[in-house]
């Protein structure tokens, strides 16, 4: 742990050399207590005890204080910035964590990346000896989706995804047909060796890679077997219902060589993504095809600027409502790709940022298009837009999971040992013993109280 802390130390120092001394960024520090504001993950609150009956909010990131730092003319801030989100937690999540936030005026996203990509080979360089070329490689969300199913692929090992929509949607074969004319896909895991590999019973339920996908969304996993010859073995549901040509297709497009053992997935595009994702990953692991040496940085580029929640029938901000329309997409921004990037390391996401909306219409556009209107916007967000009616420069950002890029860095598994003092994942603080009650007439003072009822003890 005293290692971790020492590197932890030595990323940050690294930041700050390179920023300051080479970039010319400047730090401001943002306010801790603001104000709620959506769009985001569930929000830390406290009452305000001079102002009855309102409230602050924790900030999540300083996203609305960095833009309007823009306005004010600072042109290049960054800040090593403390922030709050009440979620459920996980091996890389913590209710409170820390960011690397950067926000630049009058740069392109050309220029952004360019900047993040000497930031990132200084960092790798200065702390572990590790030379990183640049530029680094890009892949459109779309691409990404389509060959690995992952808007952050570990891009150290192949095992690329194969779509076969087309060879199948007049299959026989009703899951595979189905799928497709309900809108859905038919995709491929092609795994070389995987005959000797992989057994039957680890695919049919009960089985891990059954489990694995199940998991995932899928209702189970169809495969064929690659023999000599090119002949294939699978059930009779499914080879009696390919022709020779749809199977010579098939063979030909997943590059399948006898010994292949072909994984499907069919259903709803997200489902299939999510479950041959998975499956890929369980799957490099355990025939060791990942190579712990390399260093694997890429800029996932052009995600959808929406995406629709079913559960309140309206589209939402993918990143956040203030993320640039793709110029060409204008016209109907709930197709729209947005102008943002996300940076992904040997299959984690460290960072992610985007341009920014500084022309005054399309930022009303986009908050019509998640259902704001005016009245709900100004009172949202209105300090922010009257800041922008003083003239806004142009200006983009991004944000990095510091805690994140420590703990991969470390050859940890866990965020908990990138930090000096984490919480449990149950929200709790192990040395001090927080959370705990207080006094009653501290929330007299604050005018609130607790409805949670006491336990009462078993007989």
């Amino acid at each position: 742990m005293a290692r971790n802390m020492r590197l932890r130390h030595d990323i940050i120092k690294a930041i700050r050399r390179f920023l300051e001394d080479t970039e010319d960024f400047i730090e401001v520090e943002t306010p801790i207590l603001t104000r709620s504001t959506p769009e985001g993950a569930r929000d830390f609150i406290l009452p305000s005890r001079v102002n009855e009956g309102e409230w602050f909010a924790l900030p999540q990131s300083p996203q609305l204080f960095k833009q309007i730092l823009m306005v004010a003319g600072m042109d290049r801030y960054y800040q090593i910035a403390r922030c709050f989100r009440d979620e459920d937690l996980r091996a890389d999540r913590q209710p409170e964590f820390t960011q690397l936030d950067m926000e630049m005026s009058f740069m392109d996203e050309e220029e952004i990346l360019a900047l993040n990509e000497r930031l990132l080979a200084h960092i790798f360089k200065t702390v572990k000896g590790i030379d990183i070329p640049t530029p680094f490689p890009r892949l459109t969300y779309a691409e990404a989706m389509a060959r690995y199913g992952s808007d952050k692929p570990d891009t150290r090992y192949g095992l690329e995804l194969v779509d076969v929509s087309d060879i199948v949607q007049d299959s026989g074969f009703k899951v595979f047909s189905g799928a497709v004319k309900s809108g859905g896909q038919v995709k491929v895991l092609p795994i070389p060796g995987g005959n000797d590999a992989i057994s039957n019973v680890r695919i049919k339920p009960k089985g891990d890679l059954f489990k694995v996908a199940t998991d995932a969304g899928a209702g189970g996993v169809a495969y064929i077997r690659v023999r000599e010859g090119g002949e294939i073995d699978t059930i009779g549901a499914i080879k009696d219902n390919l022709t020779p040509e749809q199977k010579q297709t098939l063979l030909a497009r997943t590059g399948a060589q006898p010994g292949h053992l072909l994984l499907f997935g069919a259903g709803d595009t997200a489902t299939v993504n999510a479950t041959l994702d998975k499956l890929r990953q369980a799957i490099a692991k355990e025939l060791n095809l990942i190579d712990q040496r390399k260093t694997n940085l890429l800029w996932i580029t052009e995600f959808p600027m929406f995406e629709w929640n079913a559960d309140e029938n309206r589209y939402e901000a993918l990143h956040h409502p203030f993320t640039a329309p793709n110029p060409e997409d204008v016209a109907d921004l709930t197709t729209a790709r947005a102008v943002a990037y996300d940076i992904v390391y040997n299959g984690y996401e460290i960072g992610g940022g985007s341009l920014r909306i500084y022309q005054p219409d399309v930022q009303a556009k986009v908050f019509e298009t998640i259902g704001l209107t005016d009245e709900e916007a100004s009172d949202k967000f209105g300090f922010l837009l009257e800041a922008f009616e003083y003239g806004t420069p142009p200006h983009g950002g991004i944000a990095y999971g510091l805690d994140r890029l420590v703990m991969l860095l470390a050859g940890e598994h866990s965020i908990r040992e990138a930090i000096a003092f984490p919480k449990t994942q149950q929200a709790r603080d192990l040395l001090t013993n927080a959370p705990s009650s207080v006094d009653v007439q501290q929330l007299k003072d604050l005018q609130v109280a607790s409805t949670v009822k006491p336990k009462v003890a078993p007989k």
